[in-house]
């Protein structure tokens, strides 16, 4: 079974790799954080080169079902994020 990276597994491989504390690398892990989410709502778009762009758009209001009643609803209009590759990070994982 695959295993997903959590934000404590992100601070652990830092901390093995620096001096630092764990203190300072978790917090500076939640900054880096914070730095991202901000930009997301604020701009809309966050590019990280040779990784790829994260892009918020709105999704209009639309139509539905509820699949237990099959009874329509409407669905409210809201924010997605959508996260694009970059070229170079897709040639690496698809070589």
């Amino acid at each position: 079974m695959k295993k997903t990276l959590t934000k404590a597994d992100i601070v652990e491989d830092i901390y093995e790799e620096t001096d630092k504390n764990r203190t300072d690398v978790k917090n500076v892990v939640e900054k880096l954080l914070d730095i991202m989410k901000n930009a997301i709502k604020k701009d809309r778009a966050l590019l990280i080169s040779g990784f790829g762009k994260f892009e918020c758009y709105d999704k209009d209001a639309r139509v539905g079902r509820n699949p237990q009643t099959d009874e329509a609803i409407t669905l409210p209009p809201r924010r997605v994020v959508v996260f694009r590759l970059s070229r170079k990070f897709r040639s690496e994982l698809n070589p």
